[in-house]
């Protein structure tokens, strides 16, 4: 697991109040119960504050799973 996935995944399970969420580069949210928009306005809040930057909604909408995150998350840090 990388790094940035595995501190992803404290995100998540904070944002949804679920230690046993186990996160991988395929994940969607119709994988994980109560991801809706509003969550995802929470998680991208919180993933913002933990990484040191803000997440722009545009930045996440066309994100088609958590890998895709990750990578972005990546990117950013490398910026």
């Amino acid at each position: 697991m990388s790094a940035t996935l595995d501190k992803l995944t404290t995100v998540f399970h904070d944002v949804f109040e679920d230690d046993d969420i186990v996160l991988t580069r395929e994940t969607t949210a119709a994988d994980i119960a109560g991801w809706d928009s509003l969550r995802n306005v929470m998680l991208m809040r919180k993933v913002g504050r933990t990484f040191g930057f803000p997440i722009d909604t545009s930045e996440v909408t066309g994100l088609k799973n958590v890998g895709a995150l990750v990578d972005m998350i990546d990117r950013k840090k490398g910026a």
